[in-house]
């Protein structure tokens, strides 16, 4: 009787909310049979609540590599089983400090958020704050709004604050040395940019020189600030939101525009970075190997470095 209570969803409020657009919701209604959606007082697509909390969780499942096709007829529950941890491979280790930080975003207390997450960078330091701290805790913020035990706003919350101490922790930090220097952005419909500030300070920590232009910047644009900036290396981030067909397209077609003296890396959380075997590219599978693959390239340019 709950749901029944809570006012149905338009398809442009499920498409915010899930991150599926509103012609990949018409395709799997005609597919799958799944979403069925009521329709409202002018004959539009409306959606009820715990179809768009399913339409979530598979959203969330299909970021980690299932087919929708596999999944879209499963019940809630079973979807939910299904994400839980233990049917994934190796996952962040939550610790203290996630649980104090997800239980002030669940409060709302945007001031104390931001405190607490200060005081731990200051005590553990730039380096080990990404590593142990923020990590683990945008895993757990992801999952928690996959499973619906955050709000679209609360996870906006957090990633406001956390964008905000990360910016102010780059301002901060000496300006890096002449090599390598590193561009880094994002390709069109990649709006998360929390990736890309976590790999600039892990880049800036080891002493590169890094620009960044953003999110979001058209493949045309990517050579041509590459060639102004004398860039080594061009760095892309791709998080679980891409979609998972395009990035070896994508990273295939920048690989080709870009001089072959420049060098390409990609990192991020997509699935699709695991099956990337492009020659002249480099997949950082995570932060912690962001100084290998640092410490590869000027082994292998000695006399720039």
């Amino acid at each position: 009787m709950g749901n029944q209570a809570l006012p149905l969803l338009p398809i442009g409020s499920v498409e915010r909310d899930t991150g599926l657009s509103k012609d990949t919701l018409r395709i799997w209604e005609r597919r799958y049979g799944f979403p069925t959606p009521l329709r409202d007082a002018h004959g539009e697509r409306a959606y009820p609540p715990e179809q768009v909390k399913k339409l979530r969780v598979i959203k969330g499942l299909m970021d980690r590599g299932m087919r929708p096709g596999k999944i879209m007829s499963l019940e809630l529950a079973e979807l939910l089983s299904l994400s839980e941890p233990s049917s994934g491979g190796e996952l962040p280790v939550a610790n203290e400090n996630v649980e104090a930080v997800l239980a002030l975003v669940r409060a709302h207390q945007v001031d104390k958020l931001r405190h607490e997450l200060s005081q731990i960078m200051m005590r553990q330091g730039a380096h080990r704050f990404l590593i142990d701290t923020v990590s683990p805790l945008n895993w757990a913020i992801g999952e928690a709004w996959i499973r619906g035990e955050l709000e679209v706003f609360e996870e906006h919350l957090y990633t406001e604050v956390i964008q905000g101490l990360l910016r102010a922790a780059l301002s901060s930090m000496p300006r890096g040395g002449d090599t390598p220097r590193v561009l880094l952005t994002t390709l069109p419909n990649e709006p998360h940019i929390l990736g890309l500030l976590m790999a600039e300070i892990m880049l800036a920590i080891d002493g590169a020189r890094c620009v960044s232009l953003g999110t979001e910047t058209p493949m045309r644009d990517i050579v041509r600030a590459a060639a102004s900036q004398n860039a080594d290396i061009v760095a892309l981030s791709f998080s679980g939101a891409y979609p998972s067909s395009q990035v070896v397209d994508a990273l295939s077609e920048l690989r080709t525009r870009l001089p072959a003296t420049i060098e390409l890396w990609a990192g991020g959380t997509n699935p699709a970075l695991a099956r990337c075997k492009l020659p002249g590219l480099s997949v950082v599978s995570g932060l912690d190997e962001v100084s290998l693959t640092l410490g590869a390239w000027r082994a292998a340019h000695p006399i720039m470095y």
